[in-house]
């Protein structure tokens, strides 16, 4: 692990085909035991990242809410600020600590929506969130430790830049398809399989029709 940047675990429920969801926005593959098992990882880590089209579809919470433990910080991309007042990460930011994470392009008037709420603003990157030097300033911050619960995009891009070094699947007993519906990885993808990341599987765990997979990166 870089010393320069949290720990990262990508964490994501698919279908057996790899999609996180259908081609109209359905995403619920996880079982009890997996949602309990996901909240108490939560409730294990600093942070959790997501990116703002998660936040449009699913408007989550993002908190712990099935077993003991604290709320981790909540970090939202969105390098134009676009977040709706109306989400939840927003119309709850004075209970779970919460930072959104701009770019230069967000306009004023969506910085000027966001100051009305008690969120920690970061602006890092020219055109879109710098996913490198964020990290580096939420190192700085004390954050050690980032479950990444985003979607297709955000997954490529952390995988892309080699910026993960875990991987929770829990694999739910589903076949999706389509060429509209939701992959785990979205993205250019990589053109040879020698480019892939090198992934050692850590452990696996069965919960009645699922299977989490839990890989580290070498």
């Amino acid at each position: 692990m870089e010393k320069s940047r949290p720990h990262v675990i990508l964490s994501a429920a698919t279908s057996i085909d790899g999609k996180i969801a259908t081609r109209t926005g359905d995403s619920k593959f996880s079982s009890k035991q997996d949602i309990f098992r996901l909240h108490k990882l939560r409730s294990n880590v600093d942070a959790i990242l997501i990116g703002k089209n998660t936040v449009l579809i699913d408007d989550p919470l993002l908190t712990v809410r099935f077993t003991n433990g604290k709320n981790p910080i909540r970090i939202i991309l969105d390098s134009k600020g676009s977040l709706s007042e109306k989400s939840k990460i927003l119309q709850t930011c004075n209970e779970t600590k919460t930072i959104i994470a701009v770019s230069k392009k967000i306009t004023k008037s969506n910085l000027k929506k966001l100051h009305k709420f008690p969120v920690e603003i970061i602006t890092v990157g020219e055109n879109r969130v710098n996913l490198k030097l964020l990290l580096k300033k939420l190192f700085q911050k004390k954050i050690k430790t980032i479950l990444i619960e985003g979607g297709g995009t955000t997954n490529w891009d952390f995988i892309k830049y080699d910026l993960f070094d875990e991987l929770i699947i829990t694999l739910s007993p589903f076949l999706i398809g389509g060429n509209n519906s939701v992959s785990f990885i979205e993205g250019d993808g990589f053109s040879k399989l020698s480019k892939s990341p090198n992934l050692r599987l850590k452990s696996t765990k069965r919960l009645k029709n699922h299977l989490v997979l839990h890989y580290e990166k070498l």
